[in-house]
């Protein structure tokens, strides 16, 4: 799993975000992001961004990566319209499926209901809602994708814990921030 943006690279998370996170149990004192390019996208087997214009960005760097490349609450929301990934069901066959019918042209503008809020610059509450935002949806995504294995690990989910480690501030896994 890698995590990378459209901003500058080497910078630190947050204060706020390191702190909120640290009273999490994780430590990104040693986080710098990194900025995305074609290799990691194309190495991805999904990527996974915080709003459409990293979509869009995504899909300008590496046209192929488009039938993997979603927002993470579009990702969602298709998953619980179309179905959770079947037993069995191999997940680029399930990725297929969710994508099914999607057109780059989806992605003009803004939209609430596939965009998160960036904290940048705003309050710790930002922050507050922003962590609270993708433990329900990456919560949901585990769910979705993986929901028929029976086996279930006690405590956040392993998406849930793998993306507070890696990001603290709203950097997604292997995708555009």
């Amino acid at each position: 799993m890698r995590s990378a943006g459209l901003l500058r690279a080497g910078q630190p998370a947050s204060e706020i975000g390191q702190d909120l996170l640290r009273g999490r149990g994780f430590d990104l004192s040693n986080h710098r992001s990194r900025t995305v390019t074609r290799e990691i996208l194309l190495g991805a087997d999904l990527v996974l961004a915080m709003a459409r214009e990293h979509v869009r960005e995504a899909v300008v760097a590496a046209p192929e990566a488009w039938p993997h490349t979603f927002t993470l609450k579009e990702l969602v929301r298709r998953g619980e319209e179309l179905g959770p990934r079947r037993e069995g069901e191999p997940f680029a066959a399930w990725l297929e499926r969710l994508g099914a019918g999607r057109a780059t042209s989806d992605l003009m503008g803004t939209s609430p209901g596939d965009d998160i809020a960036d904290p940048l610059a705003k309050p710790r509450s930002a922050y507050e809602a922003l962590i609270a935002e993708l433990e329900d949806l990456l919560d949901r995504f585990v769910l979705l994708g993986w929901g028929h294995e029976q086996t279930a690990p006690a405590g956040p989910s392993p998406a849930a814990a793998d993306e507070g480690r890696r990001t603290g501030a709203p950097a997604p896994a292997a995708a555009p921030a």
